[in-house]
């Protein structure tokens, strides 16, 4: 059971008011989990989004997929149809999409670029001002991100991506995404950074505090935005990320997260009335070996 965060309450009543009805299509989107290792435990990033996201005010780096993802790409690592399969669609498209989408909006929203020359190299040193510059331009539209790659004689390394899981907004949601979520390292010499104009607040968390301090308002108070002093964990955070962060904080380190074996599944929070109160409920989904802790 997780809090219904303030930005979705009116939906929430107004689909209980007024009956239950079909529900707003839901965009396409792909995330990415950052992850490092510290001596306090597995830390990711995350980042302010400012305005109402179907990801949460707070989340990981990711958005909606667009057109240009469709675009042709040098690509290195599994195949458009292993991906099919881990991600568990017939739709080798629609997986090839969200591969490149995730690698894309990774690349906008914090600078780390997964892709190289080849299967042994990754691009280094995305922190310049030329490529904050080449950031903006593709979170602008300006320019493509597969141009981007093609002018550099780049590859999307998609071995440097592990599939996560599926989540669906719930029904009420005005806006509505259908995010698939991959995790990754950062590759040598990049580092994380806010795109310049856009970024309020992003940073590394150790996900033990995170969780640990999940009842009370520290994270919150720390970014600082009206809409965030305050405020729990759960009312910062889908329920998806909320559950992401508790199996980090469960798991012994990057290695041991990224091995788990993950069965393709769509998680969907569900709208209850617990004792007066309007909660999210997740059903868990079966158990897999090697989990450390099942969704709730």
């Amino acid at each position: 059971m997780f809090a219904l965060p303030p930005e979705l309450v009116g939906a929430a009543r107004s689909w209980l008011e007024h009956g239950e009805r079909t529900p707003r299509a839901a965009r396409l989107a792909s995330s990415v989990v950052l992850l490092r290792d510290s001596p306090t435990g597995l830390e990711t990033w995350l980042g302010y989004r400012p305005g109402s996201s179907p990801l949460g005010v707070l989340a990981f780096p990711g958005g909606s997929l667009e057109a240009s993802d469709d675009d042709a790409v040098g690509w290195l690592g599994p195949s458009p149809q292993h991906w099919a399969e881990q991600l568990g669609t017939a739709d080798v498209g629609l997986a090839r999409r969200h591969v490149v989408g995730a690698i894309r909006e990774l690349f906008e929203e914090t600078g780390v670029l997964l892709a190289g020359p080849d299967m042994s190299t990754t691009v280094e040193g995305t922190s310049s001002h030329e490529w904050m510059k080449i950031r903006v331009a593709v979170a602008d539209q300006e320019k493509t991100f597969t141009e981007l790659l093609a002018k550099r004689g780049l590859l999307l390394r998609t071995d440097l991506l592990k599939p996560l899981v599926n989540w669906r907004s719930p029904d009420f949601a005005h806006r509505r995404f259908d995010t698939r979520y991959f995790a990754a390292t950062v590759p040598p010499n990049q580092q994380p950074s806010l795109l310049e104009s856009k970024g309020v607040w992003g940073r590394w968390v150790c996900a033990t505090k995170v969780i640990a301090e999940r009842a009370t308002t520290a994270l919150g108070d720390e970014v600082g935005q009206e809409n965030t002093v305050g405020l729990t964990l759960s009312q910062l955070l889908v329920p998806g990320s909320e559950i992401m962060l508790e199996k980090m904080a469960a798991a012994n380190g990057c290695i041991a997260y990224l091995s788990y074996k993950r069965k393709p599944h769509v998680y969907q929070a569900r709208l209850v009335e617990e004792e007066g109160k309007l909660m999210l409920e997740v059903e868990a989904a079966n158990a897999v070996a090697g989990d450390p802790q099942r969704d709730r």
